[in-house]
């Protein structure tokens, strides 16, 4: 996928989470000016910059990368025993399996 393709699915992300660019940069600790050039497509995002953005945003790295998604794959069952957000929990799950995929694809191991 292409830098620009990338920082329009960020792009999308970050206005989907209603955070300004700074914010977005300050949260995913890279430098704004950074942040708008991975946006404009003039820079390719490293792995790490893409994972803190996925972070801030609440979107998975395939999200952002246009990746096939974990999430179109996989199926969950839970039961939450202690009031937490069914939501929040399979999110948190699916960020987990979208990196564990990842490393896979790149024979690391996890």
């Amino acid at each position: 996928m292409s830098s620009s393709n990338v920082g329009a699915l960020i792009e999308k992300a970050r206005v989907a989470a209603g955070l300004s660019q700074r914010a977005l940069a300050d949260a995913a600790g890279i430098s704004q000016p950074t942040l708008s050039r991975i946006i404009a497509g003039d820079r390719v995002a490293k792995l790490p910059e893409i994972v803190a953005i996925s972070w801030a945003t609440g979107c998975t790295v395939a999200q952002l990368t246009g990746a096939s998604t974990v999430a179109d794959r996989v199926q969950c069952a839970a039961r939450a025993t202690n009031g937490s957000g069914m939501d929040q929990m399979r999110d948190a799950l699916l960020r987990f399996l979208e990196l564990d995929d990842y490393l896979d694809e790149q024979a690391i191991p996890a």
